[in-house]
């Protein structure tokens, strides 16, 4: 059996089950204890696994909210590169959404020029498209003072009303198993009703957001695209099968 397809086996025990044995892998592979204890420190020094006495488990990390501030000034050329891959799939006459990421911040001077209504519940959002001359819709509601994003029942409600040709989405943990996750109820809330009524989802997010979790879950894995830059190839091998990763140059 060649070593991706042992990898892909480890894997997705892993997230069926959170931890496996290593006689276990030995019987579905039909490879010797010696090769699965490689495979094991392969994925363990990849982050994926934490080895323990007689097989491994599952590594995941559950990652905190950040304030707008902090997330604008982190891997600013990757969101950029991601920003202006993302806004190529953007064409004249899409109504697009836009949430309150930093990621999707920066996708709008990408989007000058271009011929479409956005509907956004980032405060920052707003102001720079209204600059930029992009028709733009803020939904209203109680703004979050952390991420300046626009929360609450009413949003909520306003945005059941709206359908989007394309929504793009920032988020703080991807995950094959948890699928994608944020810190705040109310923002997944959003984000969970923009998926729901929009033709095409994508979530743009930079690499260090794999393999992380999040208190609330948004969606599956399987329900969004993902737009990226420099994903680990056996990050890229696990999800294959559940989504599709576009990755910008």
């Amino acid at each position: 059996m060649l070593t991706d397809e042992r990898h892909k086996i480890i894997l997705d025990t892993l997230a069926r089950d959170n931890i496996v044995k290593l006689q276990e892998l030995v019987d579905q592979t039909g490879s010797s204890e010696s090769t699965i204890r490689r495979d094991l420190s392969t994925l363990e020094e990849a982050g994926f696994l934490v080895r323990v006495h007689g097989g491994a488990k599952r590594n995941y990390s559950v990652s905190a909210e950040d304030r707008m501030e902090d997330k604008t000034s982190k891997n600013v050329q990757d969101k950029q590169r991601i920003a202006e891959k993302a806004a190529q799939l953007v064409s004249d006459q899409d109504i697009v959404f836009l949430d309150a990421g930093s990621t999707t911040y920066e996708m709008i001077p990408f989007l000058k020029g271009k011929s479409i209504l956005v509907v956004t519940n980032g405060v920052p959002h707003a102001s720079l498209l209204a600059d930029l001359q992009l028709e733009t819709i803020l939904i209203g509601g109680k703004i979050k003072m952390e991420t300046k994003a626009v929360i609450g029942p009413v949003s909520q409600m306003q945005m059941r009303n709206y359908r989007f040709s394309k929504a793009f989405l920032g988020i703080n943990g991807i995950d094959k198993q948890y699928g994608f996750t944020t810190p705040d109820t109310e923002e997944a809330a959003i984000k969970r009703i923009a998926i729901e009524n929009a033709a095409q989802s994508y979530v743009v997010a930079d690499a260090s957001k794999f393999k992380q979790v999040s208190f609330v879950k948004v969606c599956d894995i399987e329900d969004c695209g993902i737009i990226s830059h420099n994903v680990p190839s056996e990050i890229k091998r696990n999800l294959k099968d559940s989504t599709t990763i576009w990755e910008a140059e």
